[in-house]
């Protein structure tokens, strides 16, 4: 195991593979789960690993349980791999009228439908994906219970000492997107208080692996000479194994009323730490243009921590991984994270 976790990852497949490696914990919590699983809006970055983590975990712990993934799969042969890893898949627009009437009544909800990038200029469509289908998602549903997926960008920016926004934080979004994730979060709060419907608010800030994620972004913009703007000087991270994991020992935390956790690592990372990391790993000096700012996006995941431990893989492994990655000419998605936004315009 001690390998698995630190050795570099050389190949797609090996990445997938440790992306989607259950634990025994999640494997016995698979044992005593009751039901099958949905996962909505399975096509996109976690979705995929997620689905294969929660049929791998229910294959060694002996358990017989459907795990089905819905989305309209734009990405070729990705519906194809799914199925091969033995998960049921339904191809399907959840905006077309009427589509969520035939999906099947299951007992747990991984929701992850979602749209961020591409918001400013067409408000509209991240309005409809966001919030207009969490509410048919959530009266469909509502005798499930549903884990959904949302974002650290419902919190304020806060001082970059503070630790980040908790769960009590108020949130106060910047920008439309942020404020169509509490539109989302509260379609499924309006359904949890009046039909007693079990939620639990995943907000998760920032999931990372080897082809897409702010580690990504920042050593891209080294290997390329782009500068790297300091303002947003701050993050969180996570690998995005974690994630997988977490999520899927989240049913029996659901509640009504709805109840939230922030999904993160534990450090408050820098981007200057980072790109000179990087950077001494690259064999090239990244270049910065202005100062950090004194409030950044932050979450603070202690209570994720207190649940369900930190991650087995600390962040500046990920970042070695990155950079072997990248020199070994690794796939890389064309799907930036624009963590450096401050003025919530995605």
């Amino acid at each position: 195991m001690s390998e698995l976790k630190n050795s570099p990852i050389t190949t797609t497949e090996e990445l997938e593979n440790r992306l989607s490696e259950p634990t025994p914990i999640l494997c016995e919590a698979m044992k005593k789960l009751t039901g099958d699983i949905l996962l909505l809006g399975v096509g996109g970055k976690v979705g995929p690993s997620l689905a294969v983590m929660a049929r791998r975990a229910c294959e060694r712990a002996g358990v017989s349980k459907r795990i089905i993934g819905v989305s309209s799969f734009s990405t070729p042969g990705l519906r194809e791999k799914l199925a091969a890893a033995g998960v049921e898949t339904i191809k399907r627009d959840l905006l077309e009228p009427g589509a969520f009437e035939s999906l099947p009544d299951v007992e747990n909800v991984l929701y992850m439908v979602g749209r961020k990038f591409g918001t400013f200029g067409a408000e509209g469509k991240t309005w409809a994906t966001n919030v207009f289908v969490a509410g048919l998602a959530a009266q469909r549903f509502r005798r499930s219970k549903l884990v959904v997926f949302s974002s650290g960008n419902v919190y304020p920016f806060v001082p970059v000492t503070s630790g980040g926004a908790t769960e009590t934080t108020l949130p106060n979004p910047v920008g439309e997107y942020g404020m169509s994730c509490i539109g989302r979060e509260r379609m499924f709060d309006y359904i949890s208080q009046l039909e007693g419907t079990r939620v639990l608010h995943f907000r998760l800030n920032y999931a990372v692996e080897l082809r897409y994620g702010v580690l990504v972004d920042v050593a891209q913009r080294i290997l390329k000479g782009e500068p790297i703007d300091l303002t947003m000087g701050h993050f969180n991270a996570v690998w995005q194994r974690y994630v997988n994991l977490v999520a899927l020992q989240c049913f029996d935390l659901t509640s009504s009323p709805a109840r939230i956790l922030n999904v993160t690592g534990p450090e408050t990372v820098s981007v200057r730490w980072l790109a000179e990391r990087l950077g001494g790993l690259l064999d090239k000096k990244p270049v910065f243009v202005g100062e950090e700012a004194s409030l950044a996006l932050l979450s603070n995941a202690a209570e994720c921590h207190r649940l369900f431990g930190y991650p087995d893989v600390a962040l500046d492994r990920v970042v070695e991984w990155v950079a072997h990655w990248l020199r070994h000419g690794g796939e890389v998605w064309e799907k930036p994270t624009h963590f450096e936004t401050r003025n919530g315009r995605f």
